[in-house]
């Protein structure tokens, strides 16, 4: 990418796109288009094509979607379906109809199947059912990759897709009812320390195991494979991870002591776990060149120093 060039990052408010837009500026990319949701509704295909036709972006970052925990997913699974389908088949259609360079879509591991073999290959993708608890989210995210794939077959685009795993950090959202486990476990035990309670109770039995990634190492992997690679150098789509997992209660202990909660903490098996395990092969994107460079225990660091000077707990 030249440092000049038109660079549109969609969810740049989000915390992936805070994250991006932040490294593109140290990188030298300045001339960036940023719309929030307020001015600009991606929902709707005509805003999208006029939007694209008038602005002319030369890249795109894709990262605008609704996201949102387990109860978030379990409680509006229409919404997860349809919201995600019709954002990302906008801008992938609008950025194929206005010449766009190259685009990066990002997708998530929930896409592969609840009982996936371990660690999650890029080619296990649709080689079982879903996780029941998601299903919405993983198909319209499985949908955004195809699209991806389709256009760049018969269109001869530049589109690339990369999978994370689950994602935390620096402008996660900490709101109880659409966080993820991180965020979500971070505001409860910083709560639970501040108004000295005994225990903490969290939801299912703590013993599924999932891969974490910090959303600034994810940034760096995002302008990493724009900057060298192009489609046809790439798979349909490629894993970006971290390379390790924990389980749940593992994470809970080591939020519990990094926020300083001396409380006890309780299971309440009677709410689901989701997939059993997820943790991915990132094999290739490590032979490309790229792999994270800060572990759980630095990161959840950083994070709750960040939640904290944010909202002044």
């Amino acid at each position: 990418m030249d440092k000049k060039a038109r660079i549109y990052v969609s969810g740049h408010t989000g915390m992936v796109g805070t994250s991006v837009v932040n490294l593109l500026r140290e990188k030298g990319y300045n001339n960036l288009i940023l719309k929030t949701i307020e001015e600009f509704d991606l929902h709707n295909q005509k805003l999208v094509d006029e939007f694209m036709a008038k602005e002319r972006p030369e890249y795109v970052f894709h990262f605008a979607a609704r996201v949102g925990g387990i109860k978030a997913n379990i409680e509006n699974p229409a919404e997860f379906l349809y919201d995600n389908l019709m954002i990302e088949a906008n801008v992938i259609n609008a950025s194929y109809k206005h010449g766009v360079k190259k685009l990066l879509y990002l997708g998530s591991s929930c896409i592969y199947p609840r009982q996936c073999r371990q660690p999650m290959k890029e080619e296990y993708l649709l080689s079982g059912k879903l996780e029941p608890t998601n299903e919405g989210y993983a198909i319209a995210k499985i949908a955004g990759l195809k699209l991806c794939s389709y256009y760049n077959k018969q269109y001869n685009t530049n589109f690339i897709s990369l999978v994370p795993p689950n994602l935390y950090g620096p402008n996660d959202n900490f709101d109880p009812k659409a966080s993820h486990v991180i965020s979500s476990l971070i505001r409860k035990f910083v709560e639970a320390k501040n108004s000295n309670s005994k225990y903490i109770e969290l939801w299912g039995t703590g013993k599924a195991r999932r891969e974490f990634l910090f959303v600034e190492d994810l940034a760096d992997a995002c302008v990493y494979f724009m900057e060298k690679y192009d489609a046809k150098d790439l798979p349909e789509f490629l894993n970006i991870g971290s390379g390790s997992d924990v389980s749940i209660k593992q994470l809970a202990e080591i939020v519990k002591e990094k926020t300083g909660f001396g409380g006890k903490i309780t299971w309440n098996s009677s709410f689901p776990d989701g997939m059993p395990r997820k943790l991915m092969d990132s094999s290739l994107s490590k032979k490309l060149g790229w792999k994270a460079k800060t572990n759980l225990q630095e990161g959840i660091a950083k994070t709750i120093e960040w939640y904290k000077n944010k909202y002044r707990q």
